[in-house]
């Protein structure tokens, strides 16, 4: 490739971080006083350690030290100038991790990237902005940080406040901001102060609907007509393939697929609905969670009381979901999405729902979610459950089980619409109130 025309090239770029050191915990007083007088020293080791690797295995698969984990390992990729590019995969693929290193936050333990340009990037709530400054003294950050003359500023000043739509607030402290408010303006700065690269991650989530159809629309603009380069993270892959030509998929903080978005996203979702032993969880390959509850099956219950994973549109279908808990747990919060096979969240099931908690014995138990007419169109789903109470999160499983709607009685006739217009099932009536005659 033309090195005139490569906006960014990243050459065996490699991160690891240390995790999990823990502090000891002493059977005697006498210990614990002899701990107190080592202790400034093994602080020292501690703090040392965490920014030494020479014990980190060479091959980045964990069979080194087990307090070192590889985010990325020997990346490789060259992005052209004017190219837009999604980036997919899992929760802990790396992907925050490749844009933090493309957007100068954190360095690379290994390897290198070559950038070309001005880098503007939104990459977590609220990041780039001082708390203490007002959003218009933000705004002039940061422009002046992407090496803006104020001028330059001032002749995108009011189109970055009229598409926030926070122009009430631009003089308030940005530190009274909401996380969506926030979101707003970031992305606003950093569509409207003409950075020749922008790098986004999936933080448009936090923005409501209206928002984030209206950031879509600019990122449009953006990569149609104004020809700068584009770094794009979402879960969203609809977006991903209306957006993006191109996509990588990240695995394990390894590149596994690149390619066409449509290639690369079908590649994606095969991985997401791979198949589940739904009558038994325990063996799961991700999930997260300390372990005092698990998960260990999840099932479709019809009103007949038969298990099922080709429920029907429109009939009422029980999500039940056995578990084991290894003590006694209050104010237990459950919590269950339902995934398109877009990888689009459909819908979620939450216990704040009805405003109850639930206290549970240890020992094994059973959760229901009701739901009295199911509002999904043909296609493939799966379920991920979570559990959390006040000390933390019990059991998160992403893929607890899978099943498919062919049928659908939702409307009383055979009419359903397909997954590509619509995401739910809605109940609706029409009605002709007035006819005039044209008059010719």
């Amino acid at each position: 490739m033309n090195s005139d025309n490569v906006s960014i090239r990243v050459d065996n770029i490699s991160k690891c971080y240390r995790i999990g050191l823990k502090g000891k915990i002493h059977d005697s007083i006498g210990g614990a006083l002899l701990d107190v007088v080592k202790s400034p020293l093994t602080n020292y080791k501690k703090y040392r350690s965490l920014y030494n690797f020479k014990d980190a295995d060479s091959d980045g698969n964990g069979n080194g030290n087990e307090d070192i984990i590889w985010a990325l390992k020997e990346v490789s990729l060259e992005i052209k100038k004017g190219q837009v590019l999604g980036i997919i995969g899992r929760n802990g693929a790396g992907k925050s991790t490749l844009l933090k290193i493309l957007s100068r936050i954190t360095e690379p333990s290994s390897g290198s990237a070559e950038i070309r340009g001005r880098v503007s990037s939104i990459l977590e709530v609220g990041t780039g902005f001082h708390p203490e400054l007002t959003g218009r003294d933000n705004i002039y950050l940061n422009g002046a940080i992407l090496g803006m003359k104020k001028r330059e500023i001032d002749k995108s000043f009011d189109k970055i406040v009229d598409f926030s739509g926070i122009e009430k607030f631009i003089d308030t402290p940005v530190k009274w901001y909401s996380s969506g408010m926030k979101v707003r303006l970031a992305f606003a700065v950093a569509a409207h102060l003409q950075p020749e690269i922008l790098i986004i991650d999936e933080v448009l989530a936090v923005g409501d609907a209206e928002f984030q159809n209206k950031c879509l629309d600019k990122m449009n603009t953006i990569t149609e007509n104004e020809g700068r380069t584009v770094l794009f993270v979402s879960h969203n892959m609809g977006a991903i393939i209306q957006l993006c030509p191109y996509s990588i998929m990240l695995h394990n903080g390894k590149i596994t697929a690149n390619g066409s978005s449509k290639e690369v996203v079908d590649k994606y979702l095969s991985t997401i609905f791979q198949p589940v032993n739904n009558l038994d969880l325990r063996n799961v390959p991700v999930r997260s969670g300390d372990g005092r509850l698990r998960f260990v099956s999840a099932q479709l219950k019809l009103e007949n009381g038969e298990y099922t994973s080709t429920p029907i549109a429109g009939h009422p279908i029980d999500i039940v979901l056995d578990f084991e808990s290894q003590q006694r747990l209050h104010k237990v919060k459950f919590i269950m999405t339902i995934f398109n096979q877009m990888g689009i969240a459909v819908t979620s099931f939450n216990v704040d729902s009805i405003g109850r908690y639930f206290n549970l014995p240890d020992g094994t138990g059973r959760i229901i979610c009701r739901i009295p007419k199911l509002p999904l169109p043909l296609g493939q789903y799966k379920i991920s459950v979570a559990a959390s109470d006040d000390i933390g999160e019990l059991d998160w499983v992403p893929t607890a089980c899978i099943f498919n709607v062919h049928t659908s009685n939702f409307y009383n006739t055979p009419f359903s619409p397909s997954m590509r217009y619509s995401t739910a099932l809605v109940e609706h009536q029409w009605e002709l109130s007035k006819v005039s005659q044209m008059v010719k």
